[in-house]
């Protein structure tokens, strides 16, 4: 179990102390833009292979004790959670975005907000969020909570870190993208300066995140000891 605590603070500090901090500005400043990235790029995969490893390895230790019970319902709602998770990531990673890595400067273009978009300006953050938070529902030992804990907090807190990072690099252009759009899903839409369009959203989105989830779904046995649905 120390082994996983200490994969879940590593990648919390890497993604929260360095790259949600200025740090990242003063790294990337002395390295270089693309050097950053890419060493930025494979210390996340390094310890997300840790995490994942050191889970694997946790989940039958005595120690991995439960918590509490979780509740029945939310064992038949986790598939439909999913698949919503699946839906704003595939969007999100489909969607030109500001606030994606090299896209930037897209924020300048007047039709910038389309799509998923208009629900949250984070659409793939948020989908890992919900992943995770729906995991969280259905799975109360220690392990668990750990893993898609971490993978809840790093999520949700990028949000606002985004946000802090694109402000501080595009001033006025970020505040006039991010006065049309929300972080959190669905407040734009409900405080009416959007609306929700799901032909700009696309088929090919929804597809991609039908498919990723009935992977999963299939998988899942084999891959985590336990079926997706109950």
């Amino acid at each position: 179990m120390a082994n996983l605590i200490a994969a879940a603070l590593a990648f919390l500090l890497l993604h929260r102390a360095i790259s949600g901090s200025k740090l990242r500005d003063t790294a990337a400043g002395r390295l270089g833009e693309t050097l950053y990235l890419r060493l930025f790029a494979a210390a996340s995969v390094g310890i997300l292979l840790w995490l994942g490893f050191a889970f694997a390895g946790a989940r039958n230790r005595p120690e991995n004790i439960e918590l509490w019970p979780s509740p029945p319902f939310a064992h038949w709602l986790q598939p439909g959670i999913q698949l919503v998770a699946f839906l704003f990531i595939a969007s999100g990673l489909a969607t030109p975005n500001p606030g994606t890595v090299r896209q930037q400067e897209s924020v300048s273009r007047p039709d910038i907000v389309q799509g998923m978009l208009r629900v949250t300006r984070h659409p793939f953050l948020w989908g890992v969020a919900i992943f995770a938070a729906g995991h969280l529902s259905v799975r109360s030992d220690v392990a668990s909570w750990t893993l898609f804990g971490t993978m809840l907090i790093v999520a949700v807190s990028g949000t606002a870190s985004i946000d802090a990072k694109r402000r501080r690099l595009l001033g006025e252009r970020w505040l006039g993208f991010a006065s049309q759009t929300s972080n959190i899903p669905f407040v734009a839409i409900l405080g009416r300066r959007q609306r929700l369009n799901l032909e700009e959203i696309g088929w090919r989105p929804v597809l991609a995140a039908v498919a990723a989830w009935g992977a999963c779904v299939f998988t899942h046995p084999y891959l985590f000891g336990g079926p997706a649905f109950p």
